[in-house]
C-alpha cells in the first residue's frame, strides 16, 4: 500500500511541474510571437511608406494620436488581410495582451485537475473580469 501512496505523492509534483512548464511556455511564446508580429508590421510599414524614413513631417503624421492605427478587431483583421503594417502592429499588441489572459485560462484547467474548487472559482472570476474589461473598454472607446 505504501507503494501506491508514494506514486500518488510523486505524481503531484510532476503535474505541478508540467503545468508550470506549460504556463511559462505560453508566456514566453506569446511575448516572442507578438514581438515578431510587431516588428514585422513595423518593417512592412516602412517598406510601404519609404517617406517615413527620411521625412520627419510624414513620420509625425503617422505618430499623431488617432491616426492610421485600427481601433477595432474588425479593422485589425481587414488591415492584416491587406498587409497594412499598422494593422499588423496592432495584431501583435493584441497577441501580447492576450498572452496573460490565456495564462489565466490555462490556470483554471490546472486548478480543475487539482480539484481546488476555491481557486477554480477565483480564477474563473478573474478571467471573466478580464474578458469583460475588454468589452467595456471597447464600448467606452
Amino acid at each position: 500500500m505504501t507503494h501506491d501512496s508514494d506514486s500518488k505523492s510523486n505524481a503531484k509534483p510532476q503535474v505541478d511541474h508540467a503545468v508550470e512548464l506549460i504556463i511559462s511556455t505560453i508566456l514566453r511564446a506569446g511575448v516572442v510571437i507578438s514581438l515578431v508580429v510587431v516588428v514585422s508590421g513595423l518593417l512592412l510599414s516602412f517598406f510601404h511608406h519609404h517617406e517615413y524614413l527620411h521625412s520627419k513631417p510624414s513620420l509625425q503624421r503617422l505618430t499623431t494620436p488617432g491616426r492610421a492605427f485600427p481601433r477595432t478587431i474588425a479593422q485589425v483583421i481587414a488591415g492584416v488581410r491587406h498587409l497594412r503594417g499598422e494593422a499588423i502592429i496592432m495584431a501583435g499588441l493584441i497577441l501580447l495582451i492576450a498572452t496573460p489572459v490565456l495564462r489565466v485560462a490555462v490556470s483554471i484547467f490546472a486548478f480543475i485537475y487539482e480539484k481546488d474548487k476555491a481557486f477554480v472559482i477565483l480564477t474563473t472570476i478573474v478571467l471573466t473580469l478580464l474578458i469583460l474589461s475588454f468589452f467595456l473598454g471597447t464600448a467606452a472607446a
